[in-house]
């Protein structure tokens, strides 16, 4: 058996002669660890939910790049385009794109008898994916009312429901502003909730043929076209590829195509999430210090407990380099320990959070109702390695002192 691990594992062993308990140093050590390393666990998890539930959330409401005329028309009140099925069938056959999706919007007003909101119309056709209000359909249905038979139905948010005292199966007048005020009757057959409430209280989908006979245009003509893609990694690199596809071509009105990615269009949103990485980056620095703190504190310890030893072991021949060893292996042995309770609080932790939600949120400033959790298995297993090799860097380092014990004074050390 290789001699330092031999020692190693009896000055860690319960058995050892003068070691009846665990030593609340080494105690204090492996808990410093263990709640440093859960911490990390958290800090990571809960950044990469936030980043996934609110990208998901936005890449709902706008998909993840949009192709629009280059004017100076408003966001949701641009002139229209048309594209061609050639140019259609090469953003097509991008490898990244998954869905292109034809858009038609519209501002408009709701007038209730006693309240009124601005809104904007989002029409869609018949083979919309549906998935993302599916999954955040409260009332109602969202599958049938791009049919002919229900154009006029539309899909509203709980939120706006509330705020003009309307629901599901009503009636209601928008009011649309061209060259003379036009009215329109729609019956709400479907109810979603996010928690995005800014964006909640804004669309209304409908059926994308009704906007554009409000608009007079033929159904060629659409405000612009949503695309999502399979990976939201290849997104800037996706948007270089349809600008080179579509960025120097004119459509039938001589509009010159745009193309923008969604960071493009809610440049404030993203930037708020890019700026969580700062946080987690704050937070990871500060507990791998802490941790480090522990288990030099906990190194030392155990070194000044066995001066004397260190000093029979001298005194015997052996090496500085050896008896370095014996310590840097003993003080692995609570390292390890500390990462093994730490992986599997944090763990339990971001588990309970993902199924019972158990902190909440105001998604008001947050644009979720409780704290998102991911675990991401491949940084959980870096932050490991890290937090590993940072253990043995620090260890080695504070193994120094081993060197400057003097094996005559050592041996008289009480």
């Amino acid at each position: 058996m290789n001699f330092p691990y031999f020692l190693a594992k009896r000055f860690s062993s319960n058995s050892y002669k003068n070691k009846t308990r665990k030593k609340s140093s080494v105690k204090i050590a492996t808990f410093g660890i263990a709640v440093g390393l859960a911490v990390m666990i958290l800090a990571i998890s809960v950044v990469i939910g936030f980043k996934r539930e609110v990208r998901a959330q936005v890449v709902g409401f706008g998909s993840h790049i949009q192709i629009f005329s280059y004017s100076g028309s408003s966001s949701f009140d641009r002139q229209p385009i048309t594209i061609d099925s050639i140019t259609m069938l090469s953003v097509k056959a991008i490898p990244a794109v998954s869905k292109i999706e034809p858009i038609v919007t519209k501002p408009g007003i709701i007038k209730t008898d006693d309240s009124f909101k601005g809104v904007v119309f989002k029409g869609v056709k018949e083979d919309y994916d549906w998935s993302f209000y599916k999954k955040n359909l409260v009332e109602g249905s969202v599958s049938d009312f791009v049919q002919n038979e229900n154009r006029n139905n539309i899909l509203i948010s709980d939120k706006l429901a509330k705020q003009l005292n309307i629901g599901l199966g009503d009636d209601i007048f928008a009011y649309f502003f061209q060259q003379q005020v036009r009215a329109r009757k729609f019956h709400i057959t479907g109810v979603y909730a996010t928690t995005f409430s800014e964006f909640d209280k804004l669309f209304v989908i409908c059926n994308s043929a009704v906007i554009q006979e409000l608009n007079q245009w033929d159904s060629t003509r659409i405000s612009s076209v949503e695309i999502m893609l399979s990976n939201f990694d290849l997104l800037e690199q996706t948007t270089n590829d349809i600008q080179s596809i579509v960025g120097n071509k004119f459509d039938n009105n001589r509009l010159i195509y745009n193309t923008q990615s969604i960071k493009e269009l809610y440049p404030q949103i993203f930037n708020w999430l890019e700026m969580l990485n700062i946080n987690a980056y704050i937070i990871l620095i500060l507990m791998m210090a802490v941790a480090g703190f522990n288990m030099i504190s906990g190194l030392l310890i155990i070194i000044l407990e066995k001066t004397q030893t260190i000093g029979i072991l001298k005194a015997l021949g052996m090496k500085n380099r050896e008896i370095r060893k014996v310590f840097v292996l003993n003080a692995m042995f609570f390292v390890t320990r500390g990462m093994f309770w730490g992986n599997l609080i944090g763990l339990l932790a971001v588990l309970l959070q993902n199924y019972f939600r158990i902190i909440p949120l105001n998604p008001e400033y947050y644009y979720t109702d409780s704290v998102p959790v991911a675990i991401n298995l491949w940084q959980i297993a870096l932050l490991n390695v890290a937090v590993f090799i940072l253990s043995i860097a620090i260890m080695v380092f504070s193994s120094q002192i081993i060197t400057k014990i003097s094996p005559a004074k050592s041996i008289k050390f009480e």
